[in-house]
């Protein structure tokens, strides 16, 4: 299976499967006398990790991380700093339950990738979903959280703003919130309504989608290229690829569909600090593929678990018809834990356009220019 590395000049392979002996990321690319540690990735894994509350699966892996190479101790500082080379990453995998799967190993489960995996491979792992599995995110998060340190002060938060049919109210947005609430939601009411909703949901068998939304602050602008590289298209492509997600939007979205010329343009003033400001954001701060230096936004839906316990239609891998049950352990809405994934996509898209530019343009250029005379 090839197509596991992501990323140009910060490139990001993953390799293991849910229920292997573990996972595991290497990140090349990175500049070298950058401080990290384990403490630095181990803060977002916890965030993704499961079993955190009755609203995620149960199963029970630490996630802790170990650095294996690509860190050494500077001697000025004496602080372990990244040397350049590649830095590699793994987690031990500790709490599979691979008998829970014995019984639809030959049956697929409908709305999941196993179907698709045997038509194109010949085979697939049914333990989990192998590759197709959210456990293999978890190092996509790690590497998110390296790539979070290459871009001198950028701020990427995520946050989960509806769940099923409810969405959240835009004007009771308080970040503040998103860490009171195991659902990351920035509203305080609406995560309370989660709760019942989401209990019901897990109680009944069966699973529900998600949206969430991702800003990324102190980007520089800038960044991206036209046609070919653009920034907003490597956004979506990165997010795509992450496991469940079946829609992205940058900025207004498809609600920009829905707005006339005049709304949906961002008008531009300049600042007393000399620099150009906009009036409003639908470009989700991006324009031409190229970064402005306004918070770039993307949001994207993830859609139900697959793993359910309401009898589905299906066949087998021999092509015999058949129900399905998933027994098991298994997220009742995965999209909750797709915020720091979603976080750490952004990040790592990111930070690779950023050493692009770097390497292409060196110091931006100075602008406003000088009018000409």
């Amino acid at each position: 299976m090839s197509f596991n590395t992501f990323g140009h000049l910060l490139r990001v392979t993953t390799f293991g499967e849910s229920h292997g002996p573990a996972i595991g990321c290497v990140v090349d690319g990175c500049p070298p006398g950058i401080p990290l540690t384990e403490a630095d990735i181990q803060p977002y894994l916890d965030k993704r990790r499961p079993g955190q509350s009755r609203f995620t699966t149960q199963r029970q892996e630490p996630d802790t991380v170990r650095i294996l190479s690509g860190v050494f101790a500077d001697e000025a500082s004496g602080a372990q700093v990244t040397t350049g080379t590649p830095i590699a990453l793994l987690i031990d995998n500790v709490d599979q339950r691979s008998k829970d799967y014995s019984a639809i190993r030959d049956s697929y489960r409908p709305g999941h990738a196993g179907y698709a995996y045997d038509v194109k491979y010949g085979l697939h792992d049914y333990r989990g979903g192998g590759r197709a599995s959210a456990r293999e995110t978890a190092m996509r998060v790690a590497a998110g959280a390296i790539a979070r340190k290459i871009v001198p002060g950028l701020n990427v938060r995520g946050a989960l703003i509806q769940m099923g049919e409810h969405e959240i109210d835009r004007a009771a947005w308080d970040w503040a919130e998103v860490d009171n609430n195991p659902f990351f939601c920035p509203d305080a009411k609406a995560a309370a309504l989660y709760a019942d909703y989401l209990d019901g949901v897990r109680k009944s068998g069966s699973s529900v989608g998600a949206i969430i939304e991702v800003v990324a602050e102190g980007v520089p602008a800038g960044l991206g290229a036209p046609v070919y590289a653009k920034l907003d298209g490597d956004l979506a492509g990165a997010i795509m690829g992450i496991n469940a997600v079946k829609g992205v939007e940058i900025g207004a979205g498809f609600g920009a569909a829905t707005l006339s010329g005049e709304d949906n343009a961002d008008e531009m003033r300049m600042g007393n600090d000399g620099k150009a400001r906009f009036l409003s954001n639908n470009a989700g701060g991006v324009l031409g593929g190229i970064s402005t230096g306004q918070p770039v936004v993307v949001r994207f839906a993830v859609k139900p678990t697959s793993s359910i316990l309401t009898p589905r239609k299906t066949v087998d891998r021999y092509g015999r018809e058949t129900d399905v049950v998933t027994k098991g352990r298994h997220d009742p809405c995965v999209g909750i834990r797709a915020v720091p994934i979603g976080e750490a996509m952004v990040a790592c898209v990111i930070a690779d356009h950023y050493l692009r530019q770097r390497g292409q343009v060196g110091a931006s250029p100075r602008w406003p220019f000088s009018p000409p005379t």
